[in-house]
């Protein structure tokens, strides 16, 4: 009757990308800039060198991500990993 039909997968993935790109948004450009270092792999101690900054900068930086990207911690879930997943796109 008029109406259109959308695949149910297409709408969840499209809601998912239109959530990650908030999620992402609430960081800093300084929080993205270290997230996509540890995306690249880069340590702690990497990323302090890289972007000349001290350590505790670093850390700092990353506990904001977590905290902005609701990674609360938990015994069975690594945030580092769940944070590149949502950076590169993969976390639900």
């Amino acid at each position: 009757g008029g109406g259109s039909v959308i695949d149910a997968a297409v709408v969840a993935q499209l809601f998912g990308r239109s959530a990650r790109r908030d999620e992402l948004g609430r960081l800093t450009p300084r929080e993205r800039e270290v997230l996509g270092l540890m995306a690249e792999g880069l340590s702690n101690a990497g990323i302090a060198e890289r972007l000349v900054v001290s350590l505790g900068a670093v850390e700092k930086h990353i506990a904001n991500v977590f905290t902005k990207l609701d990674l609360e911690r938990e015994e069975r879930a690594h945030r580092r990993v769940l944070a590149v997943l949502t950076y590169l796109g993969g976390r639900p």
